[in-house]
Order: structure tokens, then sequence, then C-alpha cells
């Protein structure tokens, strides 16, 4: 387990110029943040054709506060993806028009998919190369520091690492979901699993 942030470190505010982050009472956090993300990506599908925002990309930190990712891109996976990894499957692979298979995708994106908070899975994945030195070692750390912030809201989350076995459901969510944006994403593709421990996390913004 990597090292607790240090108190200076976890107190301050986030880098870009957020609000304060402070604990907050047991259970704000988990029940605030997933659909926080939903929202943001919602906007995202709609308004900037899925383009990751601010808050969709956390600068990620070692447990001594190293920078390890200024920003890194991370998905929120549904609870149970086989219906929407299908979807993602086959328009990918229908159509070799890369503009018809975004317009399809951010169509499926743009209606429910996000409206539901708790059909997300509470954790998060991150893609990479295969093979990839920087996903070994953030698996190899065991935990690292994701900063959130967007729309004067902002989130500091401890989070456990692991590496993405190519059969579980979040893997093939996270590679068909990325492949909606980018059909040519190679195969044995280096996914990480990033799991919030809430009750260490801060948070800061409205409420």
């Amino acid at each position: 387990m990597a090292e607790t942030l240090p108190q200076t470190e976890a107190s301050r505010s986030h880098p870009s110029d957020g609000p304060e982050l402070r604990a907050a009472p047991p259970g704000m956090i988990e029940d605030t943040f997933i659909g926080w993300q939903c929202r943001i990506r919602q906007i995202a599908m709609r308004q900037d054709a899925g383009r990751p925002s601010e808050g969709m990309a956390p600068r990620v930190t070692s447990g001594n506060g190293e920078v390890l990712h200024a920003r890194m891109v991370v998905l929120i996976v549904p609870r149970t993806p086989m219906e929407s990894t299908a979807y993602f499957k086959h328009q990918v692979r229908k159509s070799n028009d890369r503009r018809e298979v975004l317009e399809k995708g951010l169509t499926y994106l743009q209606s429910t998919h996000f409206q539901v908070r708790t059909g997300f899975s509470t954790e998060m994945t991150a893609l990479f190369a295969p093979q990839s030195p920087a996903a070994t070692d953030l698996a190899a750390r065991r935990e690292v520091w994701l900063d959130f912030a967007q729309f004067g809201q902002a989130y500091r989350l401890p989070c456990l690492t692991r590496i993405l076995d190519v059969r579980e459901d979040a893997y093939a969510a996270t590679l068909w979901h990325n492949r909606l944006f980018n059909p040519h994403l190679p195969d044995g593709a280096t996914i990480i699993g990033l799991t919030p421990d809430w009750e260490r996390g801060l948070m800061g913004g409205p409420g």
C-alpha cells in the first residue's frame, strides 16, 4: 500500500484553483461523486462530441504527492455493461466510416446512458497501450490519488489500483467505449481499475 498523503497535501486546494477540499460526512462523497460524473459526461456527449472534459481527466499523484500524470482520462462503467458493450462493438464492426460510428455512439450516450447514477460501478477504469509501462507502474503502486474538478466542484480520492483481466466485463466495456472514438485501438490494451476509498476522500464545492 502506498504511503498515506501528508495532511498538508491532503488539505490543499485542487491544482486548477478549485474550491478548498475538506472531509465530508460518511457516505456523502460516494453518494455525490458518481452522480456528478454522470452529469458532466452527459454534457460532454451532448455539447462537445464526447471529448473528455476536465472532470473526466483527473490529475494522478502518488501517496507522497509526486505527480504521476497531469491528466488521465477515466471512464465510469455500468454495473452490468453487457448491453452497451454489445451495442458499441456492433457499431464499430459494422462500418468503416469513423464519423458514422461516432454519431451512433454519441446518440446512445446522449440518451439515457448516464441518467441513473446507481447503474454505475464505483470502480473506474483507464485505458493504456498494450504492455504500457505507465499502467504497470500504476498497478504496482497499489494506491494513487485522483484530483477531479469541474464547474466549481472538486474531489480528491485515494484509489486502489489493479490491472483488469481481459475476460472481465469491465475490460470489454472500457475497450469498446473507447473504440467509438478511436476504432483503431489495438487488441491487448492494458486497462487499470481504480476503486475509491470513499472514507478517506475529500470534496469541495456547493453542498
